[in-house]
Parts: C-alpha cells; sequence; structure tokens
C-alpha cells in the first residue's frame, strides 16, 4: 500500500521542479548551511508531499536564504517569496502583540477578567464553586479551562460577529478548572480578538493593521484572503482518494484572531526581523510599533513545562525541550540554540511553522500549501545545521567588570590561602555561612589537590552579578562560581569551587 501511495504522489508530482528555486539575494549563509537547508526542506517533501512550499532563514533584518518549490496551484505558475500562504495559528503572536499592546496605552490589564471587556460572559456558570474566573492573560497561554478544538476551530474562521456574539452568550462546556493546566485554545483566542476589537473601538484586523501591519511595512499581509489574486494566492489542498482535493476559501470571520492571516514569506519576514530585534535588551532607541520590552515577554511562559525530545531527535540525543506556552507562542531553551519561541499553523489547505532563536538573532520559517502539514522538523533542523556548522551562536552574557575585579580578590585569597584579601568585600551572610577558619583549611585542602593556580580562563558570566570561572593550577584545574549579593554594592554572598585533579 506504502508504495502505491508514493507512486499515486509521483504522478501527481510529475509536472513539478524537481529541486528547490533559491533567490540568488537571498544567499547570503555559506554554501554548506544552504545545502543542509536545503536538504532538510527536500527530505519533508519527501516524506510528505505537498504542491507547493517556501521556507527563508531570516538574520539581521533579512532573509538570508530563501527556497521555493512547488506551485501555488495545481497546473498553475510555481511559487515565489511573494506567494500568499494562510499561515493558520502562526497568527496568534499578532493577536498576543495586540493585546499587550493595549495593556502599554493603559486600555486594559492582563489581569482584567475577561468578562469585564466582553459583556456576554458575565453569566456564564463555571465547572466548581471555586473555579476562578477568566483574566485576559488565562486565555493568551491557554489556561482558561477550555477544551482543545483543533480541528473545529479552523472551520469557524467564518462566523460572523453576531454569530459570534451569540456564541459566546450560551456559555461553553468545560474541559477542566481554569488557571489548572495549559489545554490549547482557538475559541480562547478568538476571544482575545473579541477584547481587542472591544477595547480599540474598531475590528481587531484593523487595529492589528494600523498597529503592526502598516508600521512594519507589511503590505502584503492581511485577513481576508479574498482580497488576494488567484494569481497570487498559493490554494490550499488535501490528499484524499489518491488525488488532490482542493480546501474551500473560507473567507474571513470573528474565529480570525486564532487564525486568519495570510502572507508572503517577503512580508512575514518583515514581522520576524522585528520580534528579533527585541533581543537584546539595550539602551538604542525604540522605534518598533510595540515596545521591545513588550515583545519580550511573549516569551514568558506560565510554567505549566512539558517536557519532549527535540523534534527528530535521535536516541542517544541528551538534550530535551521543556516547553511552555509564553503570548501566542511557545517557549523552550534549546542546547545548540538558546531561547526559542515557536509555533505552527495548521489549517485546511496550509500547514506552516516558525522557530525564532532570538538569543542568535535568526529565525527559520516555511509555509506550505496542504492541509496540516507543517514543515515543523526542517525548520529545527535548518537552524541546528546553522548552529553546528558555528555560523550562529547564542549572543554571550556582557561582563561586568566587577566580576573580573572580584575574581581577581577571589584568586588573591586562594594564594594567601585566607581571606584576608577579600575583607570589605564580603556580604554580611558569608561569614555566617562558612567561618574564616574553616576557608583557610578549605584553601589547603584544595592546594593539596591541584596546587597554585598561575593563569585564569576567561569569565563565563550567567547574568551580570554571577559568572563560573576556571583558573589553571600545577596539578589540574580549579572551577568555580561568583555570586554577588543584591546590595549597592554588590559584594560576595558565595564562593564556591569544585577541584579537578590532572588525570
Amino acid at each position: 500500500m506504502r508504495w502505491m501511495l508514493a507512486s499515486a504522489l509521483a504522478m501527481a508530482f510529475a509536472p513539478l521542479p524537481a529541486a528547490a528555486q533559491t533567490v540568488a539575494e537571498h544567499n547570503e549563509l555559506p554554501a554548506p548551511a544552504r545545502a543542509a537547508i536545503d536538504k532538510a526542506f527536500a527530505d519533508f517533501r519527501d516524506r510528505t508531499p505537498v504542491p507547493g512550499m517556501v521556507y527563508a532563514v531570516v538574520r539581521d533584518g533579512r532573509i538570508v536564504h530563501l527556497g521555493a518549490w512547488g506551485v501555488q496551484e495545481i497546473g498553475g505558475s510555481a511559487v515565489t517569496a511573494q506567494t500568499h500562504f494562510r499561515i493558520a495559528s502562526m497568527s496568534k503572536a499578532f493577536t498576543a502583540l495586540a493585546i499587550l499592546s493595549l495593556r502599554d496605552k493603559g486600555k486594559l490589564s492582563l489581569d482584567d477578567l475577561a468578562e469585564k471587556h466582553i459583556p456576554q460572559m458575565r453569566r456564564w456558570t463555571y465547572p466548581t464553586a471555586d473555579a476562578p474566573r477568566i483574566r485576559i492573560r488565562d486565555l493568551l497561554q491557554h489556561v482558561a479551562g477550555f477544551v482543545t478544538d483543533d480541528p473545529w476551530g479552523d472551520r469557524q474562521q467564518v462566523m460572523s460577529e453576531a454569530d459570534f456574539t451569540r456564541t459566546i452568550a450560551a456559555g461553553v462546556p468545560w474541559s477542566r478548572v481554569g488557571q489548572s493546566q495549559h489545554e490549547y485554545s482557538n475559541f480562547g483566542y478568538a476571544l482575545l480578538g473579541r477584547i481587542v476589537t472591544n477595547v480599540s473601538g474598531m475590528p481587531y484586523q484593523q487595529y492589528i493593521r494600523r498597529t503592526i501591519l502598516e508600521p512594519l511595512g507589511m503590505r502584503e499581509t492581511g485577513y481576508e484572503v479574498g482580497n488576494v489574486g488567484k494569481d497570487r494566492l498559493a490554494a490550499g489542498y488535501r490528499w484524499e482518494n489518491d488525488q488532490w482535493v482542493l480546501e474551500p476559501f473560507m473567507k474571513d470571520g470573528a474565529f480570525g484572531a486564532m487564525g486568519g492571516i495570510n502572507t508572503t514569506a517577503e512580508d512575514y519576514a518583515k514581522w520576524v526581523a522585528f520580534l528579533l530585534s527585541a533581543w537584546p535588551a539595550r539602551d538604542d532607541p525604540d522605534a518598533g510599533p510595540v515596545k521591545r520590552a513588550t515583545v519580550r515577554e511573549m516569551a514568558q511562559g506560565l510554567n505549566f513545562v512539558r517536557i519532549a525530545p527535540r523534534p527528530g531527535a535521535a536516541a542517544d540525543d541528551k538534550c530535551v525541550h521543556a516547553i511552555a506556552y509564553g503570548m501566542g507562542m511557545r517557549v523552550s531553551p534549546d542546547c545548540d540554540l538558546g531561547l526559542t519561541l515557536f509555533h505552527g499553523g495548521g489549517y485546511p489547505g496550509y500547514g506552516s511553522f516558525v522557530v525564532l532563536a532570538p538569543e542568535t538573532g535568526t529565525a527559520v520559517f516555511g509555509f506550505a500549501n496542504r492541509t496540516y502539514q507543517a514543515p515543523s522538523l526542517p525548520v529545527w533542523q535548518s537552524l541546528w545545521a546553522l548552529a553546528r556548522a558555528g555560523v550562529i551562536a547564542p549572543r554571550p552574557v556582557p561582563l561586568n567588570p566587577l566580576l573580573g575585579e572580584m575574581q581577581d580578590i577571589a584568586r588573591a585569597a586562594y594564594r594567601a590561602g585566607g581571606l584576608g584579601p577579600l575583607e570589605g568585600r564580603l556580604a554580611m551572610n558569608f561569614l555566617l555561612d562558612r567561618s574564616a577558619e574553616n576557608w583557610a583549611a578549605e584553601f589547603a585542602r584544595i592546594k593539596g589537590l591541584v596546587g597554585e593556580c598561575s593563569t585564569a580562563e576567561p569569565l563565563a558570566p550567567t547574568g551580570s552579578l554571577s559568572t563560573a570561572f576556571r583558573w589553571n593550577c600545577e596539578k589540574g584545574q580549579l572551577d568555580g562560581q561568583i555570586l554577588l549579593s543584591p546590595t549597592n554594592p554588590p559584594a560576595i554572598q558565595a564562593l564556591r569551587f569544585n577541584p579537578r585533579p590532572a588525570p
């Protein structure tokens, strides 16, 4: 059966290009890195055929690599960077940032009860007498207690605002008590769209256009797919009964806040570049349509964390993802990339995925026009390929010169065999936690293991008030940590040593 399906798919794709088309002005990566990225997406296409696909690497505010493959419509023109795709739930990040921008303007609080801004919710009956009423932040982070509603939510895209009002007024069945567990909800983000409308005084689509899309120059991004000419739109398909079946073109409606955006690779790259520009925190002028600090707030998860292996991980891959939902984006640290923000988009006729690695200043995304076939694995693989090739890396934490000064004093104390050189630089807890006499004995013990330490490696700060260190010694190495106190001036609250004698 598998070979028959593969044969049928091959026949369906016979007239399509054999390889990704790349655009010369977007090929700024080293050739091996480009090849690894193109291979990752080609492998995805071989495993999961799609009529068309486009993908891009964004770095330093622009596309540095772009690939396009296949057709916008069966028998039609080729996919390009200007082809429009629906990105489904990747729209949620726009809705989340719109809510945060209204908070910044003093129009609402994330701790406001949602019913303050949606009066129809005031009559809801909650699942238990002690269930908390829904806050705006509960909707943002999918902890309101609603049931997971894929794929039901996708088919509500066309719901009118009047019908949505009636749906809200009718109340909801509950999956669980709110604030007790994460459960993904398209309905919840549709409610956020209604809040944007009611608080801003204009339809949420218009608010997002004025607040985000127009300032970023995203002229090819919008909600009503009917406004996109057929010659520029990737038609959405599903594979059914051994043939491509065209999905219906759903017009924009009340549920667009959860997944209604259509965009192009070139336009979406502007959005991704804007999000990436929020890192790191700095003193430069804050000229974006929404503050950098507000964008970074989207990465704050609510701590209903799940542990999962990295996508496509080999059995011996020791790195796992601890995933929380932030605001419109999932969040996880990655061993190669540092902080990551990511989200997929599944929709009748479309699949999309994006990963931002803001500590490296890099992101990768991909769009395809087949139902729920998001190119998530090649997006991740592309970033890992860049990291492992040394093309990208998390930015180092800036070194506070005070940490270097404290290391010099700590090394002097180690040489002296006592805390004398540290006098006046110790926090009030230091000698309460361990006596000066015990420290002298500890220095002697460590010297017996590794001897005197003549040089030090560059410090590896973990923040402005903490650092790891490594000293090179006569008989091995001495690793440790310096932790400063939350006082002015900072003082040493902890000094930790881990001797590593040579074999």
